[in-house]
């Protein structure tokens, strides 16, 4: 998602290795990826035994929970800006070493505002670790391969989605909650040496950016409109994402599934190991707009399967929520680098700041809405949600759309075509 301004560093030589040394590599940075991300959802399938342990409200443990949201936001911006001169492969492999201290220390609280302060460190180190790590594949690979990495990398993410879950309901059923935080912590530990063993060193880098600069990149930022409406439509997206996947949880137990049954739920997110990298498929025959709102459309059909009481319904609705919100964030994550063509740093680090907010502003909202008026409504809440997001993907869509038209007229396509305020081209 994030991608820093290119350092000049020379492209090493298993880099251009063959397409076997490619899968190799590409195997590499799916499992990086994995164990960056795989404590940020994974508490999400022990929710109702934490609520339990802490004696709290459903949304206030879900608010605690996706505490870690914060700290990703907060890491994200940061790097985005100042991230410039860090040395890649340090940063990330600190970064999970570092991770591990929080992550460790949640095996022993006991009370929910630690907990909650545990989890936003555990979103500082993660964010931290998965920014640079964007930046090494945008800097190491050539642009022919580039997409590939990425690729890769934003598949270890989902699968992180899937089987941080299911290893944290498995280990926390057998175990105990002490026992979960502990395993997780151990895998920080590997995905730190990891790091340190395969990825290659900076050899140069570029030097931090003035302020002055920051402010000019922010207030180019911030008056590009479709920027705006894709930082709103990051925010709106993990809004439905986390506040889907934290509260069905109960919904799930309501409907008479143990705690390791809800565990082995979360494979609903299978599918989207192969449709989300269809991402590029799509945005190629629908446009991003439009594709943004076919997928976004695919997850409101979703989000109304929940409704039913029909367990196999609710299944499939969760299936076919995450296919969309997955594939409606890659091709958000796309149009941000196509928009921001000069300031790709600050405009990443921007859009996953509002992304990561939006997750906790869902924990929150959803959270206190299920409490009061129960899951319908939450549902019904959540849709409200995907049917703003594809409103602004219109926009975008039409924006596309009139830039096409006038991209025809300037290759001489059509002599005829005014200017936006009715007068003539000259």
């Amino acid at each position: 998602m994030a991608n820093l301004d290119r350092a000049a560093v020379p492209v090493s030589v298993s880099v251009l290795a063959n397409p076997a040394a490619d899968r190799w590599h590409f195997g590499i940075i799916a499992l990086i990826a994995f164990l960056t991300l795989v404590d940020l959802f994974a508490a999400q399938a022990i929710l109702p035994s934490l609520q339990t342990q802490f004696d709290v409200s459903r949304a206030t443990m879900g608010f605690a929970v996706n505490a870690s949201t914060f700290g990703m936001a907060a890491a994200s911006l940061a790097v985005g800006m100042f991230g410039r001169g860090l040395d890649r492969r340090n940063g990330i492999w600190i970064s999970l070493a570092l991770l591990s201290v929080p992550t460790a220390l949640l095996s022993v609280t006991q009370d929910i505002t630690l907990f909650a302060c545990l989890r936003v460190a555990q979103g500082l180190c993660m964010a931290t670790a998965f920014t640079l790590t964007m930046a090494y594949l945008a800097e190491r690979f050539p642009a022919d391969r580039a997409t590939g990495a990425l690729a890769a990398y934003v598949t270890g993410n989902v699968a992180s989605n899937l089987f941080g879950r299911i290893l944290s309901a498995a280990v926390a059923d057998v175990g105990g909650l002490s026992t979960n935080f502990l395993t997780f912590a151990f895998l920080n530990l590997v995905g730190a040496a990891l790091v340190w063993a395969t990825l290659k060193g900076t050899q140069r880098m570029m030097p931090h950016r003035r302020m002055r600069s920051v402010n000019r990149s922010w207030r180019a930022l911030l008056g590009d409109w479709r920027l705006l409406n894709v930082f709103a439509i990051g925010f709106l997206l993990l809004f439905v994402f986390i506040g889907t996947y934290t509260y069905v949880n109960f919904r799930l137990i309501e409907l008479g599934l143990s705690p390791m049954a809800v565990g082995l739920v979360y494979f609903v997110f299978l599918p989207s190991l192969f449709t989300t990298p269809l991402g590029g498929l799509i945005s190629r025959t629908l446009g991003s707009g439009g594709g943004m709102m076919a997928t976004l459309f695919a997850a409101v059909l979703g989000l109304l399967a929940l409704l039913s009481t029909s367990l196999p319904l609710v299944l499939a609705g969760l299936a076919l929520v995450a296919v969309g919100t997955f594939l409606a964030q890659a091709l958000a994550t796309s149009q941000v680098g196509r928009i921001a063509a000069a300031e790709k740093a600050a405009a990443s680090g921007a859009y996953l700041a509002c992304y990561y907010t939006g997750g906790l502003f869902g924990s929150l909202l959803v959270g206190q809405v299920y409490d009061r008026f129960g899951w319908n409504i939450s549902v019904l809440t959540l849709i409200a949600t995907l049917v703003l997001a594809m409103l602004l993907a219109a926009a975008l869509r039409a924006d596309h759309a009139d830039n096409a038209i006038r991209s025809d007229y300037r290759n001489g396509q059509d002599t005829a075509l005014p200017n936006s305020d009715g007068r003539p081209h000259a």
